[in-house]
């Protein structure tokens, strides 16, 4: 059996591994469970590519905006070779919004001619596949792993990263050590699952510059936490 990982939190505190670890890990995620029964993602799709492309579109974009751009994208170009086919021109047009959309629209259409030519069409099931794609890395391959497929996985985002450390789960800034590190010290029934609430947590609560820690629902179990209200 491998040996979990100690993961201390930044003032060096206790350890979060091991059978205890992983109960008060459970005990945090089911607070939050009951804070946010309406953590779903927050990308609007139909279909796997819908949902590839949409997460592709929302870095270092918001959801909100990302699903103001989607209808119409879709509806011009349905299906992956359609997009893989499109005048660069108009996909770039149709999502500049999003930012960065000269590199985006050029990752999409990659993205696309693939599952059209090597996929039939089909969005593949595994991250190995994903991740040869365009623009995919390991966090977008997992969201569409964990939603379109209910394949477990634990994708980070910024929310994520943020708020694990802050809880003392992990000690890096690295997303792919901090992926590495919730799958080893988090219940596995929760896997499918711990990215939404991390990210609903982050954007309601545990905001990056004015985190709202007097009225954190898990405030008992995050060392920040405790620290920021009590120098309050």
């Amino acid at each position: 059996m491998r040996k979990v990982p100690q993961v201390r939190n930044r003032k060096g505190g206790s350890a979060m591994g091991g059978e205890a670890g992983g109960r008060a890990i459970g005990r945090v995620l089911g607070r939050l469970a009951k804070a946010y029964p309406d953590a779903e993602c927050a990308l609007h799709y139909r279909d796997p590519l819908q949902l590839l492309v949409a997460t592709i579109l929302s870095a270092q974009c918001t959801d909100a905006r990302v699903n103001m751009v989607t209808p119409a994208l879709f509806r011009a170009f349905p299906g992956a070779r359609a997009l893989a086919e499109a005048d660069p021109g108009e996909v770039e047009r149709l999502i500049r919004s999003c930012g960065y959309f000269r590199q985006k629209a050029r990752s999409i259409q990659a993205c696309c001619r693939a599952v059209a030519e090597e996929h039939g069409g089909e969005v593949p099931r595994t991250r190995e596949e994903l991740t040869r794609f365009a623009g995919v890395g390991r966090k977008t391959a997992n969201v569409v792993l964990n939603e379109a497929f209910g394949v477990p996985a634990i994708a980070v985002d910024t929310h994520v990263l943020r708020v694990s450390n802050r809880l003392g789960w992990a000690q890096t800034q690295d997303p792919s050590k901090v992926e590495l590190e919730l799958l080893e010290i988090t219940p596995k029934r929760w896997w499918g699952r711990v990215t939404l609430l991390l990210i609903h947590h982050g954007r309601r609560c545990c905001a990056a510059r004015k985190p709202r820690c007097g009225a954190c629902p898990v405030l008992a179990d995050c060392p920040y936490g405790r620290r920021e209200a009590g120098s309050s």
